[in-house]
């Protein structure tokens, strides 16, 4: 009998509706006005591929413990031992299971009374505005706060009331203009690698009756005495209504959480349009989320070279003249301005072996796409030195000396604009 196998392997072109033309013309705007004007017909996230030798400055695995045996093995005796698992919604869970212990280890682990496991930083942040605002609720968010967090606004059909990136003042005008709300931030920002004002913000919460949510995702396992994140190394658990964050950064899994009061909790699971509609994670992802914690826990050299290593690069390349903007974490960026430009700097960094993340609108402000440099504690010396030294070689080709962010740089250097900088890091530090 003739077999027919080796046509499996052969292309085929699979038919597919016609677009509207209300669709259509969206599609046109992008390739033309976005990949054609602004990235000369290129993909903007897309360009060489890094080789064995390149320094890849890309992933959010800040410990470098993606790989850790400990985790995998974890991971793999689950799905070898588990026979099965209900695929179902997290809300129909209740007595003990391994989900609702984890949560409260980690819990725990930040000082808070309980704690919500979700499918993503995503549907945490999501999930969590949903339910705890709605149309009568003003929700001031952070201009750079993660895109989650918007989102989250507009799912609650809330007011989003955006304030100038670590301004207290211009939050403290939006709250006395609109009233008590929520007030929304990042600990550590993932745009710039800034640090929160976290003791100043608390306290313009507490004064106008506002509920307060941070987001964790970048200090959660990077920050604090044992990885705890900033909100519990401040001291500030009881002040905090609410901490979210991915645990697909530090943690190097594929799962988001909450922390919360028990009481809210319970009324989470019934509000949340996350909570409800979407499945539980699986068993093996959750026996690796409790082994990644215990490695959090007692492996604190990771975090130690983690931030020896982000303060080599910040010192060094902002010596060479790149305005970080304000930096005080694993996330660096080199803010290069439009996207053509970009695409310029992406390019003399990756021909030299170095590969970042382009970020550009509307995951930052228009015109002010960047490079981000996401740093780890696997860093060697040798590679760090490369960093710098590439940085340095690359100035005059990138046109480092007129980039906007550079003639910024140059003016925020005055007296006052240190004197900014220092209360903010005194804030966020104290």
């Amino acid at each position: 009998m003739k077999s027919n196998a080796s046509n499996l392997n052969l292309p085929h072109v699979f038919p597919s509706a016609k677009e509207p033309n209300f669709l259509e013309r969206r599609i046109n705007r992008h390739y033309r006005d976005r990949v054609q004007e602004l990235w000369g017909g290129r993909n903007l996230l897309h360009g060489m591929k890094p080789d064995a030798d390149s320094v890849q400055l890309m992933s959010n695995d800040y410990l470098a413990i993606s790989t850790h045996p400990d985790i995998r093995n974890s991971q793999s005796e689950v799905l070898l031992s588990e026979g099965g698992c209900m695929l179902m919604s997290a809300v129909f869970l209740h007595g003990d299971s391994p989900q609702q212990r984890f949560e409260q280890r980690l819990a725990n682990f930040m000082g808070a009374e309980r704690g919500i496991l979700c499918q993503s930083g995503w549907c945490a942040n999501t999930g969590l505005i949903q339910s705890i605002a709605d149309a009568q609720t003003p929700v001031y968010i952070d201009m750079l706060a993660h895109m989650s967090l918007w989102e989250g606004a507009h799912s609650a059909r809330a007011e989003a009331v955006m304030f100038h990136h670590n301004d207290l003042n211009h939050l403290e005008r939006q709250l006395l203009k609109h009233g008590p709300g929520v007030i929304v931030v990042d600990s550590v920002y993932s745009t710039n690698g800034s640090l929160c004002p976290l003791q100043g913000i608390v306290n313009l919460a507490e004064a106008h009756g506002c509920v307060l949510v941070v987001d964790e995702s970048h200090s959660l396992g990077t920050h604090g005495n044992h990885g705890e994140g900033l909100v519990s190394y401040l001291g500030l658990e009881d002040r905090v209504h609410f901490r979210t964050a991915s645990l697909a950064k530090a943690f190097s899994g594929r799962a988001g959480f909450i922390t919360c009061s028990e009481r809210f909790g319970n009324y989470f699971a019934f509000e949340s349009n996350p909570a409800i509609f979407s499945s539980t994670l699986l068993p093996h992802e959750i026996e690796g989320l409790n082994a990644t914690l215990t490695v959090i826990q007692t492996e604190g050299w990771r975090r130690e070279k983690l931030h020896a290593n982000a303060e080599y690069l910040r010192f060094h390349i902002s010596a060479l003249g790149y305005n970080l903007n304000g930096s005080e974490s694993q996330i660096i960026s080199l803010e290069s301005g439009t996207e053509r430009q970009t695409i310029k700097l992406k390019d003399a960094l990756e021909s030299r072996g170095i590969f970042g993340s382009a970020f550009f609108a509307p995951a930052t402000p228009k015109n002010r796409a960047i490079i981000r440099f996401s740093v780890n504690s696997s860093l060697t010396e040798s590679e760090l030195d490369r960093i710098v030294r590439v940085c340095a070689d690359i100035r005059n080709e990138v046109d480092l000396e007129n980039w906007p962010s550079t003639r910024r740089n140059r003016g925020a250097k005055s007296p006052a604009g240190l004197l900014v900088s220092a209360e903010h890091k005194e804030a966020a530090l104290a």
